[in-house]
């Protein structure tokens, strides 16, 4: 456990919104072994770590235990409350959420990471972090510990998105596209491993890239089982894309939001898994082609 020089849990009335329950405060939680996790719903990072946060809320919430999730947005669309929801719903979460638009309570915690977790005693007082994904059974083991217990720790296996990494095939780091963040873009010659092209009209904008003309195409050479893209239709209505792999359908290599021909549909601003390669894992190109504009592409993540 690290050692912390008895700070208490920061107070949490810097939401904007709180989901799955009426706002909590110091007399709410009192008594009880909070658990404390920043997300946002693009995160490939969280979204792998969450059902192992998922399982534990269900696990311990008799003992004592409360989660509490607070969503911090990444990206300017993560603002949006009804997104948030949407997460909410498809990852099964039914403990209570944050929305932290205002980024008061990541900045009262002095946060700076997707996915954290704080771990709160009965008396308030922060007993543990953990930043980033893993850590998985000693972090079950704070848990236990500051609620008295000891038992089996909960047995948890991701499915889809969710699923743990190919940490020993995993080479391409995530990758931004927008001018801020943006790096490895290939402007012309051969595409080399980790990174990136544009193909037509594109507009550069601070987060991400946005189509301007259908037909546009980005390339992206990894070495990874899973391949993301975090993209959003912005204000247009869906647009059909496709994804080849090393110019061909993926077929059992497709990820969940493509079938095996590549065909998928760009409906909500969210991270769209395109390639999940079944066999050995080895360095392909991928390619996205939007048959519409207005598409929105944000960042690459992999797995």
């Amino acid at each position: 456990m690290s050692v912390f020089a008895r700070v208490h849990m920061p107070a949490l009335d810097g939401a904007t919104e709180w989901l799955n329950t009426e706002p909590l405060g110091p007399a709410e939680l009192r008594g009880r072994v909070v658990l404390v996790n920043f997300w946002t719903w693009t995160c490939i990072n969280w979204l792998r770590q969450e059902p192992h946060v998922r399982a534990w809320s269900q696990a311990y919430r008799d003992d004592g235990l409360i989660v509490i999730g607070v969503h911090t947005p990444e990206f300017s669309f993560e603002h949006d409350v009804d997104g948030v929801r949407r997460a909410v719903k498809d990852r099964d979460i039914d403990y209570p959420v944050v929305v932290d638009n205002d980024y008061a309570v990541w900045s009262a915690f002095d946060n700076h990471y997707w996915p954290a977790l704080y771990f709160v005693d009965t008396d308030g007082i922060l007993r543990d972090e953990h930043f980033g994904e893993g850590r998985y059974e000693a972090s079950e083991r704070v848990i236990q510990r500051l609620l008295d217990i000891e038992r089996e720790f909960v047995s948890v296996e991701g499915a889809g998105v969710e699923a743990e990494a190919d940490w020993d095939h995993l080479r391409t780091p995530e990758t931004y596209l927008g001018s801020s963040r943006g790096e490895r873009f290939a402007s012309s010659g051969r595409l080399l491993l980790n990174h990136w092209a544009l193909t037509g009209e594109w507009t550069t904008g601070r987060e991400n890239v946005a189509l301007d003309q259908a037909g546009g195409r980005i390339a992206f050479r990894f070495h990874a089982r899973d391949a993301h893209l975090v993209m959003s239709p912005g204000e247009r209505d869906p647009i059909p894309f496709r994804v080849l792999l090393d110019g061909e359908a993926p077929g059992e290599s497709h990820g969940v939001d493509v079938d095996e021909a590549g065909n998928g549909l760009l409906r909500e601003s969210r991270m769209h898994q395109l390639v999940r390669q079944h066999g050995a894992i080895r360095e392909r190109t991928l390619e996205i082609t939007f048959r519409e504009p207005g598409a929105e592409a944000y960042s690459f993540t992999f797995g």
